[in-house]
């Protein structure tokens, strides 16, 4: 026997192999989130689904996306940089609206609502600035 299966016992690997899991699952999870960092900030998206609507304003923009059964919002910062007051919201008609606030450096959200056949309504604030939208997604 070798040194290494002596002092565990006779089993051997057990413990290397939960070391490969955690190696292999700690690569994959930097490749992704490299990935998303990787790209600018205009490309990256924190929201699932495809792009429905981006609304603009002096201070940065409300981005609201879908998926069959789903709507995500986030409010953007056009500057990201300093910590400053940012919230983001996000509404489907008949339901409760869910919403992120706080300071942050460069985006709110992202806040997803069930969505699935209802109509919804999404405003993002930046420094005091606001971004609407009407009741979309209808």
């Amino acid at each position: 026997m070798t040194r290494g299966t002596e002092r565990h016992g006779g089993r051997r690997g057990r413990g290397g192999a939960f070391r490969l899991l955690a190696l292999a699952l700690t690569t994959a999870l930097g490749l992704v989130v490299g990935g998303v960092e990787a790209s600018s900030a205009d490309a990256a998206s924190v929201c699932a689904g495809r792009p429905a609507k981006t609304v603009k304003f002096a201070t940065g923009e409300l981005r609201v996306y879908r998926t069959r059964d789903y709507a995500c919002a986030t409010a953007v910062a056009t500057k990201p940089g300093k910590q400053r007051p940012m919230s983001v919201q996000i509404q489907p008609r008949g339901g409760r609206p869910v919403a992120d606030s706080g300071s942050f450096t460069q985006r709110a959200g992202p806040v997803t609502v069930h969505a699935l056949n209802r109509c919804v309504r999404a405003s993002g604030t930046i420094s005091g600035r606001t971004g609407t939208t009407s009741w979309i997604l209808c």
